[in-house]
């Protein structure tokens, strides 16, 4: 085990107590949930794809209680990650930390405790449930694992923490990190050209923050988005649930990856790729919960139901996606609706597919509350009379056979934003870009 003065050594390199905070740039969104549900003096959990932002939130709320009058010696951040903890990543390090810290800082007031990439510390939801019962800190944990932050915390913290959802930057926040801010209808009219552009490098680089970074360096822009890719696969799939066989699971995430907002079944891969059924459903699994991947089910009453028919598959960001596949026009309507499905998620919507009697589709049904508030469709144009029909048309049908009332019917394109009438249904069709920056 490490002594205290080599722990130390490593929490000075993590933490601010001698020294500026870094430069970060503000995700408003995130930071005031972190900040209203950090009021109830629970767990905040927060959790997402590795890279996507959730240790720079950690420092974001860290500089938000220093400006709110708590002493940086309050704050202990560590990172889980640090190679020179491997080999002493066991609970008992928790509790030798938080020693070292109380020691060598004494910190004046109850701390705050910032635990990132946690889920490396088998059994930290144990320490984690002694310090929240016991009141002796306030406590942060974020990982890249939502087994993690779900199955093993469930028991341990249950009722005990509250969390946060973390995905790639929106369009809205893309457009920041390049200090371009729309504001009203006004702002977006005169910088259209401008926000048209932004949004294809969007849809070809993704949304990690990093990679913002390196936009104008494409090459090493590639080798990090590359570098996320194995890293995911290595550290939270392949070292977490103790695989063998990487080849498989490399070759079942890139096809996963490449053909977003896709519908898949577990025998329809386990043919595909030759491998068993359980293989092929673990793996999935895996890949869910690392966060590579998002499935959504075709909405039906019956849960059971629910989770009998096959689910449609997206992925958490385009920049993963294209690192593996060629971007053409027949992928582009896929990544819009790609597009549409995270951005419905941070807004706390809850969707689903449908698939009517006569095998029409619909794209999302949206529920929020247990309630069905929408339908939407996502095409690149409704110019096109063939293409028109087949996105309205099944409004009416799913309405029908789902006894709907008062829901909002929309169809997302890159047309302008107009109302029209289908079947006797009032329909908006709203520009995708308009939709994705409002406020």
């Amino acid at each position: 085990m490490l002594s205290k003065n080599q722990l130390f050594e490593i929490l000075l390199d993590w933490n601010y107590w001698n020294r500026e905070f870094p430069p970060t740039t503000k995700r408003k969104l995130y930071e005031i949930q972190i900040s209203k549900l950090s009021q109830n003096d629970e767990v905040v959990v927060i959790k997402g794809v590795r890279r996507c932002g959730k240790s720079t939130l950690l420092i974001n709320e860290m500089k938000r209680l220093v400006e709110s009058g708590v002493a940086k010696e309050e704050l202990l951040f560590i990172n889980f990650e640090d190679v020179r903890l491997i080999g002493h990543l066991g609970v008992e390090l928790l509790g030798l930390i938080k020693d070292t810290y109380m020691e060598f800082v004494a910190p004046q007031g109850k701390p705050y405790i910032f635990l990132d990439e946690v889920q490396n510390i088998e059994h930290w939801e144990k320490w984690v449930n002694t310090e929240y019962e016991l009141k002796r800190s306030y406590l942060y944990a974020a990982g890249s694992n939502s087994s993690m932050l779900s199955s093993e915390i469930g028991t341990a913290l249950s009722g005990r923490y509250v969390s946060v959802e973390v995905y790639p930057l929106s369009f809205r926040e893309f457009l920041l990190f390049e200090d371009i801010e729309i504001n009203n209808k006004m702002e977006f009219i005169s910088q259209k050209h401008l926000i048209n552009r932004e949004f294809r490098a969007f849809i070809d680089e993704g949304g990690f923050p990093k990679s913002v970074e390196y936009r104008q360096n494409h090459v090493m822009q590639k080798e990090l988005i590359e570098g996320y890719f194995n890293s995911i696969l290595l550290k939270d799939i392949i070292a977490r649930f103790k695989l063998k066989n990487f080849n498989i699971l490399r070759d079942l995430s890139a096809f996963l990856l490449s053909n977003s907002a896709t519908y898949h079944t577990i025998n329809r891969l386990k043919n595909s790729f030759g491998i068993s059924y359980d293989m092929a459903r673990d793996y999935m699994e895996y890949l869910e919960k690392a966060y590579m991947i998002i499935s959504i089910n075709k909405f039906d009453y019956s849960l059971k139901k629910q989770h009998a028919n096959a689910k449609k598959y997206y992925s958490i960001d385009l920049g993963l996606s294209n690192l593996l596949r060629v971007p053409n026009l027949k992928t582009k309507g896929h990544d819009l609706e790609s597009v549409v499905l995270l951005e419905l998620l941070r807004r706390d919507y809850k969707p689903y597919y449908y698939k009517t009697k006569g095998d029409l589709e619909c794209d999302f049904i949206v529920e929020r509350d247990r309630e069905i508030v929408s339908l939407i469709q996502v095409t690149l144009s409704l110019n096109d009379a063939k293409t028109r029909k087949r996105e309205l048309a099944p409004f009416a049908k799913v309405i029908d056979e789902l006894n709907l009332k008062d829901v909002e019917l929309m169809v997302l394109c890159e047309d302008s934003s107009e109302a029209v009438e289908y079947n006797g249904l009032d329909i908006k069709v709203v520009n995708i870009l308009e939709w994705l920056v409002e406020a």
